[in-house]
């Protein structure tokens, strides 16, 4: 768990919001959703708020199949935008908030997936992620083609070796690698790139990458924790932790387990941060909080199965309960608002606010990276260690 004494906070962004009826609302927004402006001012709105980070929600499938009926395709948002593509239009406009792009290791190579968040950590001046995610449908290899998609726990070792391939390509480059030297006819010199030659049990990768060392040397990778398998993997992989709990037992218990994961494998707590997935509907009054809770639910037919702690109520109440909740042994928690803008702009102009009078939250971004407003280091180039080490050899 990190020092700061400052909460982390991110927001996920996801349709009209986490409520599958969100998109009914008046200021909804919904025929926006397809508009790199609308998410452009969603983001504006984190970066008011000075969170950490967003991420950017994706998925290579429909959020349900034709086989549950015409009626349930009028319930929620059908379709989405690409993550990354999204999050390099996005980027451009913004100046403080990290932008975390979605994607399935399911669904793509390491070599692709490398170059486009590095490309994105480009792009937004050092201010990138990944949020790695697992595919676990059984016809999900069906919806993107003849590439074999591992079953069950192997999928799992499947995105290690992914997570893996993209950290040696992210240091193919050394960091002084591009010489730009116009009088000796030098763009980069040679020495500094280097292949990985990286063969495993589901990826054989030569590299060098096609792009130079990301801005912040290694892009964040944050990963979801939902249960031992993900926990593993999120633990022995990741840089930032999202734990899911349906209630608040399970949220008490998910740091014991992720602490005893990341033990196992290795890692310094210390160079990870851990966050709680939580579901807010806010309201100033918290009857009001309520009674719209309550027709969201009616829209859908009925509630939505939570797969995070839901809250009901005022900002300066989750204010409370956020303070309680971190004593568990969260760095933060990744917010998903019930409906967009309402509960973001709540989040932003109201929570925040109350947070920062508690002295729990920042008052200006103070680090211009996505690394450096976390609390991480900037992480040593592998190869460049390797060559110093040679040469101390000598």
């Amino acid at each position: 768990m990190s020092r700061n004494r400052h909460l982390h906070l991110a927001v996920a962004l996801d349709g009209a919001g986490w409520h599958p009826a969100a998109w009914r609302e008046p200021l909804a927004g919904s025929r926006d959703l397809f508009r790199a402006s609308h998410w452009i001012e969603q983001v504006r709105e984190a970066e008011r708020g000075r969170l950490d980070f967003v991420t950017l929600e994706d998925s290579h499938r429909l959020q349900s199949t034709l086989a549950e009926g015409p009626d349930d395709l009028t319930d929620r948002v059908r379709g989405r935008l690409d993550a990354t593509m999204l999050a390099a239009r996005v980027a451009p406009a913004i100046r403080g908030v990290g932008i975390v792009a979605a994607v399935e290791t399911s669904v793509t190579e390491p070599f692709l997936l490398s170059t486009q968040i590095a490309t994105l950590d480009f792009v937004s001046r050092g201010r990138a992620g990944w949020l790695l995610d697992v595919s676990t449908g059984g016809r999900d290899a069906g919806y993107v083609g003849p590439r074999l998609v591992p079953e069950g726990e192997a999928r799992f070792d499947e995105a290690a070796e992914c997570v893996e391939v993209v950290r040696q390509l992210w240091d193919s480059w050394e960091d002084d690698a591009e010489v730009r030297d116009v009088a000796s006819n030098r763009f980069f010199d040679r020495r500094r790139v280097h292949h990985i030659e990286y063969a495993g049990r589901h990826f054989s990768v030569k590299g060098p990458s096609i792009t130079p060392r990301p801005p912040q040397g290694q892009p964040v990778i944050a990963a979801l924790a939902r249960n031992r398998a993900t926990e593993s993997l999120a633990a022995a992989s990741a840089d930032v932790i999202i734990a899911s709990a349906a209630d608040e037992r399970q949220l008490a218990s998910a740091p014991v387990r992720i602490a005893a994961a990341v033990a196992e494998a290795g890692r310094d707590p210390a160079e990870i941060r851990v966050l709680a997935d939580l579901v807010v509907f806010l309201d100033p009054d918290r009857s009001a909080a309520f009674e719209r809770r309550h027709r969201l639910d009616s829209d859908a037919a009925g509630p939505n199965q939570p797969d995070a702690l839901v809250f009901t109520g005022t900002p300066p109440e989750l204010a409370d309960a956020l303070i309680d909740w971190r004593a568990l042994g969260y760095d933060g928690f990744r917010v998903w608002p019930g409906g967009i803008p309402h509960d973001l702009q709540l989040l932003t102009r109201a929570l925040v606010p109350e947070l920062v009078r508690r002295g729990l939250f920042r008052e200006r971004y103070e680090a211009d990276t996505l690394r450096g407003l976390l609390g991480l280091e900037r992480p040593e180039n592998r190869f460049a260690r390797r060559s110093a080490a040679g040469l101390a050899m000598r």
